[in-house]
C-alpha cells in the first residue's frame, strides 16, 4: 500500500466510545505526509485505572479538550478518500465507531485493513506474538512508547509499508 492513513485510539474506560486521544500517520505515494495527534474529551467522561495505568492519560490531559465531533472535523478532510490501517483493526473501528454513534452522526464507512491481521499471515509462528511492538520490531521499527497513540500510529504506518 501507498496511500493510507495508519490510526490509532487509546480510551478513558470499557466504553469504545470514550476515546480520549487518536493518532494518525498519513501516507501518499509511500511517504510519510502528516501526522495528526489529537486528545479528545471521552464519552463517557471517565478515566478506569486500567486505562489510565496503560496510556497514562487523565482526565486532567483531556478537560480542556473537545469532543469527538470537533476533533473529527478537523481530521476528516485530511484522510479523506484513504483507507484507514490499523494494528487490530476491529478496536480502532469499532472506536471510531461507536464515537460516531454515541454523537449520533453518521458513519462514513471508512475502509479498514488491520497488520495484526497481516503480520499473522506473514510472519506466522516466526514472531513469539504479534502484538505491535513485537511486529514493528520485526519491521525494523523500534516502538519505544507503545500506547502513545501517536506513536502506535507510526508503528502501524512502518508496518504497513513493509508488508501490505
Amino acid at each position: 500500500m501507498e496511500n493510507f492513513a495508519a490510526i490509532d485510539f487509546e480510551t478513558a474506560n470499557r466504553e469504545r466510545s470514550s476515546v480520549c486521544s487518536v493518532g494518525i500517520v498519513v501516507v501518499r505515494d509511500g511517504v510519510v505526509a502528516d501526522r495528526i495527534y489529537e486528545l479528545i474529551r471521552p464519552l463517557p467522561d471517565r478515566y478506569d485505572y486500567w486505562n489510565t495505568r496503560v496510556h497514562g492519560l487523565t482526565a486532567a490531559d483531556t478537560a480542556g479538550a473537545e469532543p469527538f465531533p470537533a476533533v473529527w472535523r478537523r481530521i476528516a478532510p485530511r484522510i479523506e478518500g484513504l483507507t484507514l490501517v490499523a494494528h487490530n483493526s476491529p478496536f480502532d473501528e469499532g472506536c471510531l465507531r461507536a464515537a460516531f454513534a454515541a454523537y449520533g452522526l453518521p458513519y462514513p464507512d471508512y475502509t479498514f485493513r488491520c497488520t495484526c491481521r497481516a503480520a499473522r499471515r506473514r510472519f506466522g509462528r516466526s514472531l513469539p506474538d504479534h502484538r505491535l511492538p513485537t511486529v514493528a520490531a520485526r519491521c525494523g521499527f523500534s516502538l519505544t512508547r507503545h500506547h502513545d497513540a501517536l506513536a502506535d500510529a507510526e508503528a502501524c504506518a512502518w508496518i504497513a509499508l513493509r508488508i501490505l
